[in-house]
């Protein structure tokens, strides 16, 4: 009988143990703009990869770019019980309305790539990249590759510019071709952010600005696009590229000399990072609001190095 009593209260014990755990597992839920992009696709990445770190569940979820899916998304995942959201935003604009309603659920929100809209503060952490200083620097890049080949106007291709991580990257790009001597002579945004698109705003960036000397990628199917019409039109040598972001393509092209520069975005460790945020909210460990990650510029020299291999490693999976 005391045996049998024993063996009760440690299957009691067990049970109790079980749900307590239960009860403490967390769940993130990744909420990403679109995943046809892959830089979206390695963010979720980064944040699954995380999550199984820390040991969170993950759930994920598409907004089509639609402001209004994204919402529906958030009211399912908290629905669903989720306890805290990583998210790629449609846009900066859509987000007051997103996190006036995590904020009542009492849901903690890390962005990720693309910030919330500047002045709002009412959300955990945004991890993105430092755009505004990235943008001087690719400005500046860009411009001396403009002179060696003999001319000092740009054209560029840029995100959405309802974005604010768009908005800084122009503002500082602007600051670099007023200091260095350039002139930006277009600015066209993506809103596909396709590598078609991109083919078809380079060839009418060349058509319209022949004098045209390098061309700012502001992300990374820019570079790719403005590559194949500088290869098309048979002006490799004469009009330099350089993008944002970075993918196994752009480095092939890199190191084919193609593309001059690549200013190199974190996608996966945007989602590392941002999932981190996210779970120190939960559990009461400090947190960072606002996190912004630099983007070495990494040219076909280096681009085999030690330190270019280790900043790749948290920009895409190694499998890609």
């Amino acid at each position: 009988m005391k045996l049998k009593t024993i063996l009760l209260a440690a299957l009691a014990a067990t049970a109790l143990s079980s749900t307590s755990y239960a009860q403490e597992r967390k769940t993130v839920a990744y909420i990403a703009p679109s995943l046809d992009i892959s830089y979206w696709q390695w963010v979720g990445y980064g944040v699954k990869k995380k999550a199984e770190e820390l040991g969170m569940d993950y759930v994920e979820y598409t907004s089509d770019n639609s402001p209004a899916k994204q919402m529906d998304n958030a009211r399912t995942a908290i629905t669903r019980g989720v306890d805290a959201i990583v998210i790629g935003p449609v846009s900066s604009t859509s987000t007051p309305p997103l996190l006036n309603f995590l904020e009542q659920e009492k849901i903690p929100i890390a962005f990720a790539g693309i910030g919330p809209q500047p002045g709002l503060t009412n959300y955990t952490s945004s991890v993105t990249a430092n755009n505004y200083e990235t943008g001087k620097a690719q400005g500046k890049f860009t411009c001396e590759l403009a002179k060696e080949r003999g001319g000092s106007k740009v054209g560029m291709l840029s995100l959405p510019q309802d974005r604010e991580n768009a908005q800084k990257y122009l503002t500082g790009a602007k600051e670099a071709f007023e200091a260095e001597g350039c002139e930006l002579v277009q600015m066209l945004e993506t809103r596909g952010l396709t590598i078609n698109e991109a083919v078809t705003q380079a060839n009418d960036l060349l058509t319209a600005n022949p004098d045209i000397t390098a061309i700012y990628g502001m992300y990374d199917e820019a570079g790719t696009g403005a590559a194949k019409v500088v290869e098309t039109r048979g002006l490799q040598g004469k009009v330099g590229i350089t993008v944002a972001d970075g993918s196994p393509t752009t480095i092939d092209l890199l190191k084919k000399g193609a593309i001059q520069g690549i200013f190199f975005q974190e996608a996966v460790g945007q989602g590392i990072d941002g999932t981190q945020q996210v779970y120190n909210a939960l559990t009461g460990a400090p947190v960072t609001q606002d996190l912004a990650l630099v983007m070495p510029l990494v040219t076909a020299d280096k681009i085999d190095s030690p330190e270019a291999q280790k900043v790749i490693e948290r920009v895409f999976p190694a499998s890609n």
